[in-house]
């Protein structure tokens, strides 16, 4: 797998584990299963954005605080989610409904 396919298949195995654990656990919430997810995700993701030791590093000038990594986290959940085909929703109330 080259590194451009990495994020695309780490998703696609979360959502299988997802699809996994409800179809394992029938009377789960789904939003407990999801919830479950993102917190390993927001976990992760933290750990692997940890600023280097180099206060003057420029990769890691977005990240070198807890309220800047936050921030940046905050972006990409915004980005991944608006462009996401699950982003709108057929119930959503702000929709035209027959």
């Amino acid at each position: 797998m080259n590194s451009l396919d990495i994020p695309a298949t780490v998703s696609d195995e979360v959502v299988a584990l997802a699809n996994r654990l409800a179809e394992d656990n029938p009377d789960a919430d789904p939003w407990e299963i999801a919830d479950g997810l993102l917190s390993g995700a927001v976990h992760w993701w933290l750990y692997a954005n940890t600023p280097c030791d180099d206060p003057s590093c420029e990769d890691c000038a977005a990240i070198r605080n807890a309220e800047l990594r936050m921030k940046t986290l905050h972006e990409l959940v915004t980005e991944l989610a608006t462009t996401s085909e699950y982003y709108h929703s057929p119930n959503d109330d702000d929709v035209a409904h027959d």
